[in-house]
């Protein structure tokens, strides 16, 4: 029996739900272990799991790996989503890496100071409508298929569809210029795998609260 991955992070989003949605999106269930407590934060530490004394940790493969991209770019090509060959793994890096970004700047803006955050947010959206989001909507205008890479769903697309969501909580209607976009949000939205994900009940996190930032800043004194 295959033993399910395990994820170890704080009951949030942060840094660990595109990891959750790779693998929602592969169809590959797992387990996840939440800190509540600066003790078990500290015991991880102690007891050597984390690298570089960060989260987010994932057990895999008879592996304990940490560091978010390097956790992301393993999940993606063992599970056969992160292109053919070189050329397209490369495209597929950048507009991960693009879209990863937008999302940590629409994540850090929860722990900013309340008379920065409102200001922090509408630049979020601003960025999104004029350096993010044009830039995605050429690469689907440029080669006319329904992916972002090689015609074949990928990492890539799975990080633009969070991205979008995400910015969608702030300004519902980011997308209104965005005609190819909105017809990618819907296309992949409906990918069954990631249909089950953004169902109520799955292990999709909610926009963080102020009990998640009052934890997490708690266990990592910040």
């Amino acid at each position: 029996m295959t033993t399910k991955p395990k994820l170890c992070y704080f009951c949030g989003r942060g840094r660990m739900e595109s990891i959750r949605w790779l693998l929602a999106a592969a169809g590959v269930e797992f387990e996840e272990e939440f800190i509540e407590t600066t003790e078990q934060y500290e015991k991880l530490q102690k007891d050597g799991r984390l690298l570089f004394g960060q989260v987010p940790m994932v057990e895999i493969d008879g592996m304990v790996l940490t560091q978010t991209r390097a956790i992301l770019s393993y999940l993606a090509a063992k599970y056969d989503l992160y292109g053919k060959d070189l050329k397209e793994t490369v495209r597929i890096n950048m507009y991960a890496d693009g879209t990863l970004d937008l999302m940590m700047m629409t994540a850090q803006a929860a722990f900013k100071p309340s008379e920065e955050k409102e200001e922090n947010l509408t630049l979020i959206v601003k960025k999104a409508k004029t350096r993010y989001f044009p830039a995605f909507e050429k690469i689907l205008n440029d080669h006319g298929e329904d992916f972002l890479v090689g015609n074949k769903f990928s990492w890539a697309d799975i990080q633009l569809l969070e991205a979008i969501l995400m910015v969608e909580e702030l300004d519902a209607s980011v997308l209104s210029d965005f005609p190819l976009l909105k017809a990618f949000k819907a296309r992949i939205s409906n990918i069954p795998t990631i249909k089950k994900f953004l169902q109520p009940g799955s292990p999709r996190k909610p926009p963080p609260d102020s009990h998640y930032v009052e934890v997490v800043r708690g266990i990592l004194q910040f």
